[in-house]
């Protein structure tokens, strides 16, 4: 029985948490540390704060991986969640192992948003478009995030003479639209931008870099 509840122990999953991004919203777990965890395989459930039945996740049962999508189960993303996990190897079960709490309005990580950019001689006109959540409005187009939070998008243009850490945003603002006026034509501007959401202070990743000469 011993040796047993070693093993019990010993492939019991480690680490679990939630991962969010724009609301797509994963579990995700570490093997326990025994050799037979290699074999294991994994069995997870969620429930929403303050419910007593916790929900098997049919996609997530009797799985080999280490991850688990939860987006469709966390979609009203007021809610606080839990998520579990246990593993199963030589016929052993594992005791569960419980994700921390997880509210994804509050706890996902907003994308940054995506960009266009149009030059003209002496100026550049950026397009910017918010990242969009997995859900989908009855037509089925994807519900971008404004919908879910008040936007700021950054915006800041990079040469390689400026230190990358003391970026000020040329621009900060909800519009969608914007021109960058007075450049120097023949000089090569790069351009990001980051998604920011005031009221949880928080910024989203840098877009990937869009270079333009005038």
């Amino acid at each position: 029985v011993l040796e047993n509840r070693d093993l019990q122990d010993s492939i019991k999953p480690q680490k679990v948490e939630f991962r969010s991004l724009n609301f797509n919203s994963t579990l995700h777990w570490q093997p326990g540390r025994a050799r037979e965890a290699r074999d294991a395989v994994y069995f997870v459930q969620y429930k929403v704060y303050g419910q007593s039945m916790w929900q098997n996740k049919d996609d997530c049962w009797g799985i080999q991986n280490y991850v688990c999508d939860l987006t469709t189960e966390t979609s009203d993303i007021q809610e606080p969640y839990y998520g579990r996990v246990k593993a199963v190897s030589a016929g052993i079960y594992s005791d569960w192992s419980l994700s921390c709490r997880f509210t994804p309005w509050r706890e996902t990580m907003i994308g940054p948003p995506t960009v266009i950019v149009i030059h003209s001689n002496k100026s550049i006109i950026l397009k910017l478009q918010a990242p969009r959540s997995p859900y989908k409005r009855k037509r089925g187009s994807q519900i971008p995030m404004t919908n879910y939070y008040d936007l700021l998008y950054q915006v800041f243009i990079i040469n390689n003479l400026l230190d990358e850490q003391h970026r000020v945003p040329v621009y900060e603002g909800k519009d969608k639209v914007i021109k960058i006026e007075n450049l120097r034509p023949g000089v090569s501007y790069c351009i990001v931008a980051k998604t920011y959401v005031p009221m949880l202070d928080r910024s989203s990743a840098y877009s990937s870099r869009q270079c333009t000469v005038l």
